[in-house]
């Protein structure tokens, strides 16, 4: 290995513990407060930790049936998980039920066909995921990805116009961010992927490190006196 190769490896490994350690953050934060979305984030940066731990792995060399068809899966389904935990910023119950259990469908069938699929080894060039997925695992995977992009910008809309809370805001950019990655791998943009993986990250970092803790409210006055 040269040293761009040690350094990519490096990098790919580092973006891999990170969000690894963000969603660990998010479980602990979402058993806590006992509050449903932190759950859907949690498990959205779980499957973007596993995507990256397999980009990290096939860099290295280790390229098979499995990794491939993993990777093809959660490239689509992280950014349906992802969505469910930003339809909640519409504030629309019924809304957010319908659409989490259509996401969570479109998931398992998306999950079966990817894994029913053999994939070829042509997808990986040079270490890095490049080719496309047949046109039936394309087709499903924009069932995923097309609404929950649909659904991120929603979000990210509303959240603008009610709270303008610049963390959710975070948040919720993030995620689009990420989703935009993943529809643009699916429509033959792999590099773009990467790119948009890396300032997802940094901004879901930036907005899960902001957010206080559920259930912390500001002192009463005077209380600092007392």
């Amino acid at each position: 290995m040269d040293a761009q190769s040690v350094g990519i490896s490096i990098s790919l490994a580092l973006l891999t513990a990170a969000l690894g350690f963000l969603s660990a953050r998010a479980f602990v934060r979402g058993f806590r407060s006992k509050v449903r979305v932190q759950m859907w984030w949690a498990g959205g940066l779980a499957m973007a930790g596993a995507a990256m731990g397999v980009e990290t792995i096939v860099y290295l060399g280790v390229v098979d049936q499995p990794l491939l068809q993993s990777y093809v899966f959660l490239s689509a389904a992280l950014v349906g998980i992802l969505s469910i935990g930003a339809c909640r910023v519409l504030r629309r119950p019924r809304v957010e039920s319908a659409y989490s259990w259509y996401i969570l469908g479109a998931c398992g069938v998306l999950a079966v066909a990817s894994f029913e699929t053999p994939l070829s080894a042509d997808m990986v060039t040079q270490g890095i995921i490049t080719g496309n997925p047949p046109l039936s695992i394309l087709i499903l995977s924009t069932l995923v990805t097309g609404p929950a992009t649909v659904v991120l910008l929603a979000s990210a809309a509303s959240s603008l116009r009610r709270s303008r809370d610049w963390r959710t805001l975070l948040m919720v950019a993030g995620a689009l961010v990420l989703g935009a990655g993943g529809t643009l791998y699916i429509a033959s943009f792999p590099v773009a992927l990467y790119y948009a993986e890396f300032l997802g990250i940094l901004l879901l970092f930036a907005g899960l490190m902001s957010l206080k803790p559920a259930g912390t409210t500001a002192p009463a006055p005077g209380a600092a006196t007392a």
